[in-house]
């Protein structure tokens, strides 16, 4: 079973929109400080160009349940977990933190928990490369442990709130990536 093209196009959208996003967003908003500042900040009201990371955030929320959609040779509670972690990031642009910020936190925990965990299901007992359990569980307690140091930030004081966030949020839209390129490599004739 192949990974299509298609995938490989909306798994590059994801880290291109998300983290593309962010660095237009804060390019146009000269005042923000990206280390102790949320990425939700950027698509605020009170935001220079709110738009540019409220799309930013549908685009890699859509760009993930395509991707879902398409790792066809991932066990399906993974795909769907993704795309669940999808969906919530679209909700995320959806619901702004200044004018939703109930939803938005809801939507952002599922967001990041389901984007955390999703890699773990991928596992396949005997599968080779990138759906190894030792890569998949692996790759989830890299992206949990990211998620973690986030959390505390929130938490704690915040001096690293917007690294934090950023370090999580671009890993967990670098890996489906990586998965559909490594499925795609090890498929002949998937060029």
């Amino acid at each position: 079973m192949t990974v299509p093209r298609w995938a490989l196009a909306s798994a590059i959208a994801a880290p291109v929109a998300m983290i593309g996003g962010w660095t237009l967003a804060a390019a146009r908003q000269p005042s923000f400080d990206p280390v102790q500042e949320t990425i939700s900040a950027l698509a605020t009201s009170t935001a220079t160009d709110p738009w540019i990371m409220t799309a930013g955030l549908a685009i890699t929320g859509v760009a993930h349940m395509v991707t879902a959609a398409g790792l066809r040779p991932v066990p399906r509670r993974a795909r769907v977990l993704h795309a669940i972690g999808g969906a919530a990031t679209l909700a995320v642009a959806l619901f702004p933190s200044d004018a939703a910020p109930q939803a938005h936190g809801v939507a952002a925990g599922i967001g990041f928990g389901a984007l955390a965990l999703w890699p773990a299901l991928a596992a396949r007992r005997g599968a080779p490369g990138v759906l190894r359990p030792a890569v998949t569980v692996g790759a989830s307690v890299v992206l949990t442990g990211l998620l973690g140091w986030f959390v505390v930030e929130l938490q704690g004081d915040g001096d690293l709130i917007g690294l934090s966030e950023r370090a999580v949020a671009g890993a967990q839209a670098v890996w489906p990536l990586v998965v559909v390129v490594a499925l795609r490599r090890a498929t002949p004739g998937a060029a």
